[in-house]
């Protein structure tokens, strides 16, 4: 069985909402304040809830296995979950966008892991996917409880509704793919790892969504979360880290390409939002030099090596690097040009192969 970790996944890192708790607008300033606060209480609830070895949730005896099983609710401005629910498993759209977008991102997600994985659901075993829109007022994030999504509105100054982007709904899903496989720890180069994992699901599963290669791709992680004022095009970038946001309030991306800007920091889980740059951009270089759909060979190796079971709770990007390049040899064979051009990746962003 999987131990199920006390890690409660945010899209929008503590550091960046300090920032914005400091801001001169008072608006601003109280909903990142508010938003921490609830984040602080959500994460101590997570570790005081937390089930060590528990096994995947059962498939629903009404889900076939290709099928997702969906259900949405509104919490109504509140923080109890999972709230009122308002839309299940085939049910028509209602007249809430943020409910059908939360809808359809759920199921984006699922197909992407069934059809290029052939995994079913977050679990492996068919987990019902549960999801709560409308959460808190003016809350600047959304969040993976290890149970189900939760969105916030936004504060509509800087962030908005949370559903608007599909890659931040597979981001958060992802974290649950990686808590019933790698379990990786939520701090430093492990924790980078985690949230890395995450923004390639998530960039994978917009880029299916959309029916886009790796080079029509704009590979940012969160585009049209930003309020029209700020000046700044998405949370992340893995094309280029560094560049997602330069804004007067928000502060500068302080995401690193390569391992020589490694950030060493206490803040953020040891920099867990902001390392996850450099194996990104290793990611994006590898994907963009295979070409075609990124989700087929290069998220193949990103998931048989997540998945594969030798990457280490505790593991640093150079046990990473080093497997990708063994599960290349192991799917494609080597000498090929998947493993020219994982190597090439990971050399550019200073990390080993070997």
């Amino acid at each position: 069985m999987t131990a199920t970790p006390s890690v409660f996944c945010t899209i929008v890192p503590p550091h960046l909402l300090d920032q914005l708790s400091r801001a001169a607008d008072p608006l601003i300033a109280a909903a990142a304040r508010r938003t921490l606060v609830q984040d602080a209480a959500n994460r101590t609830a997570r570790r005081l809830t937390t089930v060590v070895g528990a096994a995947p949730v059962p498939r629903a005896a009404d889900a076939p296995a290709d099928k997702p099983k969906r259900t949405i609710h509104d919490a109504q401005h509140k923080t109890t979950l999972p709230g009122k629910k308002v839309r299940g498993e085939g049910e028509k759209p209602t007249k809430d966008a943020t409910v059908n977008r939360a809808y359809a991102g759920l199921g984006a997600t699922f197909e992407l892991f069934r059809d290029a994985y052939r995994r079913n659901s977050i679990d492996g075993s068919g987990l019902p996917l549960d999801a709560t829109v409308h959460y808190d007022r003016d809350y600047n994030n959304a969040f993976w409880n290890g149970d189900q999504m939760v969105f916030g509105d936004g504060d509509g100054k800087i962030f908005l509704d949370f559903t608007i982007a599909v890659d931040v709904i597979g981001h958060e899903l992802a974290h649950g793919v990686t808590q019933y496989t790698a379990n990786l720890a939520y701090f430093g180069q492990p924790g980078a790892l985690n949230e890395s994992m995450s923004d390639v699901f998530g960039s994978l599963v917009k880029q299916k969504a959309l029916g886009q290669s790796a080079e029509q791709a704009d590979w940012l992680i969160g585009a049209g979360l930003l309020a029209p004022e700020v000046q700044g095009v998405a949370l992340r970038s893995m094309k280029a880290p560094g560049t997602a946001y330069d804004d007067d309030v928000l502060g500068k991306d302080p995401q690193p390409a390569r391992m020589a800007d490694y950030v060493h920091t206490g803040a953020d889980n040891g920099g867990v939002h902001i390392n996850s740059g450099i194996p990104n951009h290793a990611f994006y270089l590898f994907a963009k030099e295979l070409g075609g759909n990124a989700w087929e060979r290069a998220g193949q190796v990103w998931y048989d090596v997540l998945t594969g079971g030798r990457l280490a709770v505790d593991a640093e990007f150079a046990d990473f690097s080093r497997l990708t390049v063994a599960a290349v040899r192991e799917r494609f064979g080597a000498g090929g040009a998947e493993e020219d051009a994982v190597v090439k990746a990971w050399s550019t962003v200073g990390l080993p192969t070997e």
